[in-house]
């Protein structure tokens, strides 16, 4: 029998066996890789920012050792700079006082103070405006008023209000004040009513507290002479005049604005003095002197110099 011949006989046996890897050495090998690579340029960048940015924090907090004197110097010079501005400030600390024990003196009177809104057809709305500036001074003095009165608008509308509406929107938030769509005769009794009238033969010499009186609000240059004493006559109410012409010469008639006959009620609640309380309210262009003193009517010229702000408000 022939014999089978083998390749690679004489060659190593190795050869025909599978290989086995020697993974001791293998992943002795990939350690070193992996070494090499930690080692690499990007881990040597991060551990140099790190140290960099442990620099950074070791010098910060030597300077921040170092400026703790300053620091603490610093703080007790602000606290003695604060000590001496309240030390300089003492007298506006007593006006700041003084306005509060001002506030706490406030004593609001009963008295009622109406503003007859009810001549809105008979003004143009050129005079509506001056009216609407008339009402909000009034408003304004009896806010601050040390005897505020109860304060009501009556007849509230038409012209008037659009113009409240359109340039004081802010009205409808007042405080302290009645405003109403109604006639006061449909707020108050009767015979509690007074109309403070210039035309009216009755001389206002005292105010009673428990009564309401009723300014015209009224805008008109004269041409409805008289239309307030007549309406008081038609609807049966007292009627009376302010005692302007027992304490007060003028060169003008005596028709005041609205804003005046309200600022001379509270002044003389203020006051109990009717003489104080007009020379304290009436404008110069009024040309008013004490009764006593007009001896001719040159004295009288003399003070007939307009101010602006009551050209603007007054009704002449």
């Amino acid at each position: 029998m022939s014999e089978i011949p083998t390749e690679n006989a004489e060659g190593p046996t190795e050869d025909l066996q599978p290989t086995v890897p020697d993974t001791g050495e293998k992943v002795n090998s990939d350690d070193k890789q992996i070494e090499r690579e930690d080692s690499g340029p990007d881990k040597t960048e991060c551990v140099e920012t790190m140290s960099k940015r442990q620099r950074k924090k070791l010098l910060k907090q030597k300077q921040w050792e170092e400026q703790r004197d300053m620091r603490r110097q610093k703080r007790k010079e602000k606290r003695q700079k604060r000590k001496l501005e309240r030390q300089s400030q003492p007298e506006s600390n007593n006006e700041g006082s003084d306005r509060k024990r001002m506030r706490q003196d406030i004593v609001p009177s009963n008295l009622r103070l109406i503003v007859d809104c009810s001549f809105d057809s008979l003004m143009v709305l050129k005079d509506v405006k001056k009216l609407h500036k008339q009402i909000q001074r009034c408003y304004a003095e009896n806010r601050k008023a040390l005897h505020p009165v109860q304060f009501y608008l009556t007849s509230h509308g038409g012209q008037l209000k659009n113009n409240m509406n359109e340039n004081d929107k802010g009205w409808v938030n007042w405080k302290d004040i009645h405003i109403r769509s109604e006639h006061y005769s449909e707020l108050m009794k009767k015979e509690d009513l007074t109309y403070l009238t210039s035309d009216s033969p009755n001389i206002l010499n005292e105010l009673d507290e428990t009564k309401a009186y009723v300014i015209g609000g009224l805008v008109d240059h004269n041409h409805h002479k008289g239309i307030t004493y007549r309406k008081a006559l038609e609807e049966g109410i007292n009627h009376a005049q302010l005692p302007l012409g027992n304490f007060v010469k003028m060169n003008t008639r005596k028709v005041l604005a609205v804003n005046h006959v309200f600022e001379i009620i509270l002044a003389y609640l203020e006051k109990r003095d009717w003489k104080e309380a007009f020379f304290s309210v009436l404008p110069q262009r009024k040309g008013a002197v004490p009764l006593g003193e007009a001896n001719d009517d040159s004295k009288c010229l003399l003070l007939g110099k307009e101010a602006a702000e009551d050209d603007d408000l007054d009704s002449d």
